[in-house]
């Protein structure tokens, strides 16, 4: 079976419910729930781990040898480090990424009592009153601070409004789906992701498709702090795919449009089979591809191999520019990623051995050795090689 048809408008209407859903790492248990209706509304049973990590089976033929897909429900975020005496607050990142793209962002933060709006601006925001000081400011998470919108003008005022070091801090969204198929808005990484799974899992139910071993819908909710599939991987599953996102900037061969699979992350190479099988299935079903190597990033799939899972690996992306900032992908990079699950999940298995966990070298899988054959252009005779 080839490819299946995704429902493009399903797609995106999933991507904007869920980047309507705060949920930095740590407060994802709204998130997890609107999941869960998803997921039970496409046919599947969900089983949660107790913080919420999401498995949910689509049996196919056997049990064994298992393929899990995976993607993250958490986003970047803050949490209050200390009320301020100017009526503010001092802020620490959730996840790795810079102040330079918190500072002018509209903000939430979530206390007990219920939630605040607010903005993250820089120390010296007005430049009627700091003049060229505010474009020599340094940039840094001790130079920013969320103000909040009700009167707070100091640290009695910020205890009155039940706000509390610790308390979370969520970055809206604010996103724009463009009629062009662009789509800009913060946390693409990684909801564009689990909008990806959701319309391939969409196809293979409509298409009513079988699949050779069960397929696993993972959703984790603390990637972005490297916790990621850690533990929400069986034993029964015998390879992993991520689907998250890929940079397109200088020096990478990332891209907007179609599926950029990665050979690499700093934690390694991926599986030496898996990816190659991936680009197989891209160039049999026509699905633009490149391939990337990412140096400063990490998914899912590493957290899983650091805490033990014997599983090969693979990461599939759709091409961010500017990711974990002001992110943008186009809706053919998202489509791309979806067809090629499909195609994924419905390919037979070609390495039977891995139905097991542990078997002798019989069936064990061969990489080439030899030398590369070379193609000659018909004007090179023999004799010119013998020169």
């Amino acid at each position: 079976m080839p490819r299946l048809a995704i429902d493009h408008r399903y797609m995106l209407s999933s991507l904007g419910r869920l980047l309507a859903i705060p949920s930095p790492t740590g407060y994802t248990d709204t998130v997890v729930r609107f999941l869960t209706g998803e997921l039970e509304a496409l046919g599947l049973a969900v089983e949660l781990t107790r913080r919420g990590a999401i498995r949910a089976i689509r049996p196919g033929r056997r049990e064994e040898g298992a393929r899990a897909i995976v993607s993250h429900l958490d986003t970047l975020g803050a949490q209050v480090k200390l009320p301020k005496d100017n009526g503010r607050l001092e802020l620490v990142p959730i996840g790795h990424w810079s102040a330079r793209f918190a500072e002018g962002a509209r903000a939430t933060v979530f206390t007990e009592r219920g939630s605040y709006s607010g903005t993250i601006l820089p120390l010296k925001a007005s430049g009627h009153t700091f003049n060229d000081e505010v474009d020599a400011a340094p940039v840094g998470w001790q130079h920013v601070e969320l103000r909040i919108d009700a009167l707070s003008r100091n640290r009695d005022d910020i205890r009155r409004l039940g706000i509390e070091t610790g308390d979370i801090v969520a970055i809206d969204p604010q996103p724009e789906f463009l009629d062009n198929g662009l789509i800009v808005s913060r946390h693409l990484d990684d909801k564009a992701g689990v909008a990806v799974m959701l319309a391939a899992l969409k196809a293979l139910q409509d298409a009513e498709a079988e699949t050779p071993v069960d397929i696993h819908f993972l959703f984790t909710i603390a990637e972005e702090v490297g916790v990621g599939a850690s533990s929400v991987l069986s034993h029964a599953v015998a390879s992993m795919i991520a689907v998250d996102n890929g940079t397109t900037a200088p020096g990478q061969n990332s891209d907007e449009f179609g599926v950029t699979i990665a050979m690499a992350d700093q934690t390694g190479p991926f599986d030496y089979h898996l990816t190659r099988k991936l680009v197989a299935l891209c160039r049999d079903n026509e699905i633009r591809f490149q391939k990337d190597v990412f140096r400063y990033y990490r998914s899912d799939s590493a957290s899983a191999i650091e805490a033990g899972a014997d599983v090969r690996t693979a990461l599939i992306t759709f091409g961010v520019d500017a990711s974990h900032g002001y992110e943008r992908v186009h809706t053919h990079a998202l489509r791309s990623l979806a067809e090629l699950i499909t195609a994924y999940a419905v390919s037979p298995v070609e390495i039977k051995r891995d139905f097991k966990e542990t078997s002798g070298v019989r069936g064990f899988t061969r990489q080439p050795s030899g030398e590369a054959e070379q193609e000659l252009s018909p004007a090179i005779e023999d004799e010119d090689l013998k020169r």
